[in-house]
């Protein structure tokens, strides 16, 4: 199973950075090879440019970004995390959204 990178983005990049060690711990429990990091909505443009992600996802906080970046990135995934998992942290559910959508690509 080949690498996935999957780039979370939010307001400010903080609170999407437990979210990004939690879904860590669950790949690695998994055996999922990913990397997975978070960045601010304003530095999103430079990330995706410099990771190449294989998906993106947005936390509730910047669903309407959710067109601007489908536009951006018509060639990979780009959801909105769920606002229940989100406000729970809960790394292992957002990480299997994450590699369903990047294998069902």
């Amino acid at each position: 199973m080949a690498k996935k990178t999957i780039m979370l983005v939010c307001s400010a990049g903080m609170s999407t950075s437990l979210l990004v060690s939690k879904m860590q711990k669950a790949a690695e429990a998994d055996g999922v090879e990913a990397e997975i990091f978070a960045t601010a909505s304003t530095d999103a443009d430079n990330k995706l440019a410099e990771k190449h992600p294989d998906i993106l996802m947005l936390g509730p906080q910047v669903r309407f970004m959710l067109a601007g970046f489908q536009q951006k990135c018509p060639n990979i995934p780009v959801e909105v995390i769920d606002m229940q998992d989100y406000g729970m942290m809960n790394g292992e559910k957002v990480l299997r959204e994450a590699v369903r959508a990047i294998d069902a690509q």
